[in-house]
C-alpha cells in the first residue's frame, strides 16, 4: 500500500512539476532559482498530505494553491528582498507561456508584472494565467471575492499603464 502512494505521488510530482514551475515564475517575475525554491517547497508540502489524498477534490488544483500561498508566505519574509548575484542571471532560458516565442515580450511582461506587488501578481497569475475563476483564486488566496476583483482591476490598471505603447510594439513582430 506504501509502495503504491510512493509510486503514485512521483507520478503526480512528474506530470506537475513542469506547470507549478511555469507558475512559479510568473509570480517570482522570472526569478528561476526562487521558483525552483517555491515549487520544491510545494512540491513537499504536498507529499506530507499525499496519504490524505483522497480527500482533496483536486490534487493539481490544490498544488496551485499551495504554490500561491507558499509564494506570498515567501514575501512577507523581510529577507524576500535580498538577491546576492555574483554575476547577471542567465535570461535565455525558456520559461513558458504564450510569449515563449518572443524573448523581448517575454523580458518586458516579466518585468511589468515585477513592478507589481505580490498580491497583484498572484491575482494576475492565478486569474489570468491559470485561468482560474475569481472564485477560486480567492479561495487560494485566502482573501474574498471583493478583494480579487479590486486587485485584478489596479494590476490590470498597472500593466496596461506600464505595457500600453510597448504592448503594440512586441505585437506586431
Amino acid at each position: 500500500m506504501r509502495q503504491s502512494r510512493t509510486e503514485a505521488y512521483r507520478e503526480f510530482a512528474a506530470g506537475r512539476s513542469t506547470h507549478l514551475f511555469r507558475s512559479a515564475c510568473l509570480l517570482t517575475s522570472g526569478d528561476t532559482h526562487l521558483a525552483e525554491d517555491l515549487v520544491q517547497e510545494t512540491l513537499g508540502r504536498m507529499y506530507l498530505l499525499w496519504g490524505r489524498v483522497s480527500r482533496i477534490g483536486n490534487p493539481a488544483a490544490y498544488a496551485q494553491t499551495v504554490l500561491v500561498r507558499t509564494f506570498l508566505t515567501h514575501q512577507r519574509r523581510r529577507s524576500s528582498a535580498e538577491r546576492p548575484l555574483a554575476e547577471l542571471p542567465d535570461t535565455g532560458g525558456a520559461t513558458g507561456g504564450s510569449s515563449g516565442d518572443d524573448p523581448a515580450l517575454r523580458l518586458a511582461l516579466l518585468h511589468a508584472l515585477a513592478q507589481l506587488a505580490p498580491k497583484d501578481r498572484a491575482v494576475v497569475v492565478l486569474r489570468y494565467w491559470e485561468d482560474r475563476s475569481v472564485d477560486e483564486t480567492a479561495e487560494a488566496m485566502n482573501v474574498s471575492s471583493a478583494a480579487v476583483r479590486t486587485r485584478s482591476v489596479r494590476a490590470l490598471g498597472k500593466l496596461r499603464e506600464q505595457l500600453g505603447g510597448s504592448l503594440a510594439e512586441f505585437a506586431s513582430h
